[in-house]
């Protein structure tokens, strides 16, 4: 883990307690990658829409906002790819 810390919203942290174990572990790495360098991460995009990211891990998406005042990551939606957008 990094200098950036993770928050989660509270629809974020019951989609990872209800995704499957494997999924929630691979997810939960790479959001522990995040924490290093939340820039240079691979399959990270920034959302045209709004201001946030997406980060792709298989076929789920986490969308994220970075708060730089707090060093924080503060993880919104984690979602299957066709339910991450809405």
């Amino acid at each position: 883990m990094g200098p950036w810390k993770l928050e989660f919203s509270r629809e974020a942290a019951k989609a990872l307690v209800r995704m499957p174990r494997d999924q929630s572990r691979l997810v939960r790495g790479k959001l522990d990658e995040l924490c290093v360098d939340p820039l240079a991460a691979r399959n990270v995009r920034r959302l045209t829409t709004q201001p946030s990211f997406r980060m792709r891990v298989g076929d789920w998406r986490v969308i994220y906002l970075l708060i730089d005042d707090r060093i924080v990551i503060h993880v919104i939606r984690i979602a299957p790819r066709g339910n991450a957008y809405r």
